[in-house]
């Protein structure tokens, strides 16, 4: 598999037999699997917020043990220190050089645990490998691994010794998801399938890096039509307009919705991307890019409800 001699059959095969493997431990949340999918072959990150116990950490480690790829988890606890994440040079006495020491980060899979439980000082040394897949240390740059995505876990911000991530580091995000509390019937079948142990454990991967990251490149060759590129600045901008919001979704936002409409379309096994495809992963990519004033949050109006009005007030374009 490379670039666009990928087949879209192809792309959803190895696709579906990702989203079952990890389906054999996380029951009842596909949406949510695919849409962490998405991210993937966006080259996106994740952040995935929810209350403790629902299975945020299962499902990273899930999505790690189901690809060929390096990954590592990092617990994020008040003492952890940005080397602990990039690195630190170190000298050697017998060649009388600093060498790098790669920090947790330096994987191609990276969960970061219970993010917003350490300091804005440690979460920012994630700012620049989220952007440019890199780390600088001590003046040099050392690339990320490929393909590289950080997938991190953080409890609502209102739970106790917890901080709220930046604003700058919550648009590096991709998107952000939340997986609720399974209905009744799905948390009985999780009790059958955990009563011997962890399905975690028996996972094997499915999928290569080689073919994660020639999905990725397929996916950038969908077709948006020029009328959706303006249904999608319209959008954005109308998170910006908007009398509860202190600060609207960036231009950042306006790409990666073009970008995840491609890829929701791909997954779809379609060569071009509709309408739907942009409203159906809008609430994802740009609610938590946003900043709503105090007289929202006191009146409990949520950021997805603000971009759901935005989108009813942007005209559907005909495709």
């Amino acid at each position: 598999m490379d670039g666009k001699a990928v087949s879209y059959s192809s792309v959803n095969a190895t696709l579906k037999n990702i989203l079952n493997n990890i389906e054999k431990v996380i029951i009842g949340k596909r949406f949510a699997i695919e849409l962490t999918l998405n991210a993937l072959m966006c080259r996106g990150h994740v952040l995935i917020e929810d209350v403790p116990g629902v299975g945020k950490t299962s499902l990273v480690s899930s999505l790690a043990k189901s690809l060929h790829c390096t990954f590592k988890r990092i617990q994020f606890t008040p003492d952890i220190m940005p080397s602990d994440i990039t690195g630190f040079s170190s000298f050697n006495p017998k060649t009388g050089d600093f060498e790098y020491k790669p920090g947790a980060v330096m994987s191609q899979f990276v969960l970061a645990d219970e993010i917003n439980r350490t300091s804005p000082k440690t979460q920012s040394s994630l700012l620049e490998v989220m952007e440019e897949n890199q780390v600088t240390v001590d003046g040099v740059t050392y690339p990320a691994p490929e393909p590289f995505m950080v997938l991190a876990t953080q409890n609502p911000v209102e739970y106790l010794g917890t901080y709220p991530l930046p604003e700058a580091q919550l648009d590096r995000f991709f998107m952000k998801i939340a997986l609720g509390y399974p209905e009744p019937a799905e948390e009985s079948k999780m009790l059958g399938r955990f009563k011997g142990g962890s399905p975690l454990n028996d996972l094997t991967p499915v999928a290569d890096s080689g073919q994660i990251i020639a999905i990725q490149s397929a996916a950038e060759s969908v077709y948006v039509d020029h009328r959706l590129h303006t249904y999608i600045v319209d959008i954005v901008r109308g998170t910006r307009q908007q009398e509860e919001v202190v600060l609207g979704a960036s231009p950042r936002a306006s790409l990666y919705l073009f970008r995840s409409a491609q890829a929701w379309a791909m997954y779809q096994g379609r060569e071009f991307v509709i309408p739907d495809d942009v409203i159906l992963m809008a609430p994802h990519v740009l609610g938590h890019r946003m900043v709503l004033r105090q007289e929202a949050r006191l009146k409990k109006i949520a950021a997805d409800q603000i971009v759901y009005r935005v989108l009813e007030s942007v005209r559907i374009p005909v495709i």
